[in-house]
């Protein structure tokens, strides 16, 4: 038996109205320092929340909004999730359907032996033209998976996939913002057509009637389509078919079929069964029987449906604008770091994996690592010690209002972590009057951002950690 064994997800905690932008409800948007690895991140540590890390062998990651032409995101993503180092990473792109490509690759690796435990993610933030329509259905999430073959909460029952070659949704290496044809040529053209032959294909192919599936789980890119598709393969749209959330966090791209997977496992009961179908130059469609061990893996974090209530909604559409780059930024003169790779590489361990050191002589937990013991003194005896998932409390911080980051003023802050050991760094997600000595706070893996001067030299992207507040 091969299925999921743990599920998680992520949604920026920021929410855009969309009456700025000439449209109903709120899309769910990027902080100006996250992007696809950085909600990718989030939703794993979602996910594999008290499992040992070490039972992971390959991460599959899908997204149409990879950051390079030629480097491996996944492999950020694995050093950040704290995976061991012989973890085979690989990415799925350039398609909407990336992220149930991702899915499908670890479902048959688990199948076919040659992995035990495979963590799937995926996770997208699009650009829409400003003004179009695009831009109004866009949001920001993630998702992210377990796969393996012991204590399996979702069996995979069949799948079905199609391919339709067609030029409806595109995104060229030189385009900024995804294009699309004339609505009614991509509809009836694309979605509909290669998601009906998709899931009518599985149905056939495995003896199933529309009123075997307790829930349908369809792609949609807008907020009608999916009714309709339901409609026309005969399904009940009232109840069994889950609601796309566009009004509520937008289209959430390659992410988007397996974050609406998790809203539905959430609420799912012993022995349903559920059709999952996702679109992009075709169609995959899946059926899965939900099993016993489903109430096992329930409640880890936020889930989706915490996710969506914990938000702060913005109407500042130029500050939203400017979070993307998409107006131009006014940099405040500041001081300029050069990029070295190779210093970059021997630091990866503390910046990117979140590591310190534990003295095995005294126990003295530190960040970042050091040689020699600041308690007991003892040299090179320490062993590393990880930091990934700890909470903490605020020491102390200062407030900076000179600053290059897009956030006014800057609050840094010395962090106490829960069972030793203090970092220093910057806090994001900040409400500035409510900053205290002692507020819980939590790690999160964010990206440095165009305001800063340090940000993108020599075409690389920086990443670090930085304190938040917790999210309720």
């Amino acid at each position: 038996m091969v299925g999921v064994t743990a599920y998680g997800t992520y949604v920026p905690l920021f929410r855009l109205d969309k009456k700025v932008i000439g449209g109903k409800g709120e899309k769910a948007i990027c902080n100006f320092d996250e992007d696809s690895i950085t909600m990718a991140v989030e939703a794993i540590n979602n996910c594999l929340k008290g499992k040992d890390r070490e039972m992971v062998d390959s991460l599959y990651f899908g997204t149409t909004t990879s950051l390079y032409k030629e480097h491996l995101g996944a492999t950020t993503i694995a050093m950040a999730s704290d995976l061991k180092e012989n973890v085979y990473a690989a990415e799925f792109g350039s398609s909407l359907r990336a992220g149930t490509a991702a899915f499908k690759a670890g479902i048959d690796a688990v199948k076919a032996g040659s992995a035990k435990n495979v963590l799937v993610s995926a996770a997208d933030c699009r650009l829409g033209p400003p003004g179009s329509a695009l831009e109004r259905n866009f949001g920001d999430g993630a998702a992210a998976l377990l796969i393996g073959d012991t204590d399996v909460a979702v069996t995979m029952e069949g799948t079905y996939s199609v391919y339709n070659e067609i030029i409806d949704v595109w995104r060229s290496d030189a385009d900024r913002f995804v294009h699309t044809w004339e609505d009614r040529f991509a509809i009836e053209q694309g979605y509909l057509p290669s998601m009906h032959q998709a899931v009518a294909g599985l149905m056939e192919k495995f003896h199933y009637k529309p009123s075997d599936f307790a829930k349908v789980v369809f792609y949609s890119p807008d907020g009608r389509r999916s009714t309709q598709l339901a409609r026309g393969l005969g399904f009940d749209i009232k109840a069994q078919l889950q609601n796309p959330l566009i009004d509520i966090m937008g289209n959430t791209g390659a992410a988007s079929a397996l974050m609406l997977l998790v809203a539905t496992l959430e609420e799912a009961k012993v022995d349903d069964l559920i059709l999952l179908a996702s679109y992009g130059n075709g169609a995959d469609a899946f059926a899965c029987r939900v099993t016993e061990n489903i109430d096992k893996i329930r409640g880890q974090g936020l889930g989706l449906n915490g996710n969506l209530a914990s938000k702060r909604v913005m109407t500042d559409y130029l500050k939203y604008l400017r979070w993307r780059g998409i107006l131009p930024i006014e940099k405040t003169p500041g001081p300029v770091a050069a990029y070295s790779a190779v210093a970059a590489k021997r630091e990866y361990d503390r910046n990117i994996s979140l590591h310190g050191s534990r003295c095995n002589a005294c126990g003295y937990i530190q960040y970042p690592p050091q040689r020699v013991c600041t308690h007991c003194y003892a040299k090179d005896q320490m062993e590393p010690y990880s930091f990934v998932g700890k909470k903490g409390k605020i020491f102390t911080y200062t407030l900076d209002y000179i600053t290059p980051r897009a956030e006014v003023p800057t609050v840094t802050v010395e962090v106490d972590f829960e069972g030793g050991g203090r970092i220093q760094c910057y806090m994001t997600e900040v409400d500035v009057d409510r900053v205290e000595v002692g507020l819980p706070v939590e790690m999160t893996f964010r990206r440095y951002t165009l305001w800063e001067e340090i940000a993108l030299r020599e075409g690389v992207y920086l990443y670090f950690w930085e304190a938040k507040p917790l999210r309720a």
